[in-house]
């Protein structure tokens, strides 16, 4: 109960106002949870599909360009191997402390 000559004080540090000498503390953010399985397929898929798409169309792997395939197998070849390391579980971050 408060009378008019004393001010409302506030009592939790939500409520306080942040001064200049002292800074409103920010929410905790919690982290974004992201499917990385997820992600790493997806990334597997657009190097499958650029691959045939370099194979398909002459253009895009002869002369000069012939080794835009070979990027595509590496992609494929390295997605593959991220998609072992995520399947295993250490690609993500839900056990680090």
């Amino acid at each position: 109960m408060t009378d008019e000559t004393t001010p409302d004080v506030p009592t939790t540090p939500s409520e306080r106002p942040s001064s200049p000498d002292r800074p409103a503390q920010p929410e905790q953010i919690e982290p974004l949870h992201v499917p990385m399985l997820w992600v790493v397929q997806g990334g597997v898929a657009a190097w499958v599909v650029a691959l045939v798409v370099t194979l398909l169309v002459p253009a895009l792997h002869e002369g000069d360009r012939g080794w835009w395939p070979w990027t595509c197998v590496a992609g494929v070849a390295l997605g593959g191997l991220g998609w072992a390391y995520v399947r295993r579980g250490r690609g993500n971050a839900r056990n680090v402390a």
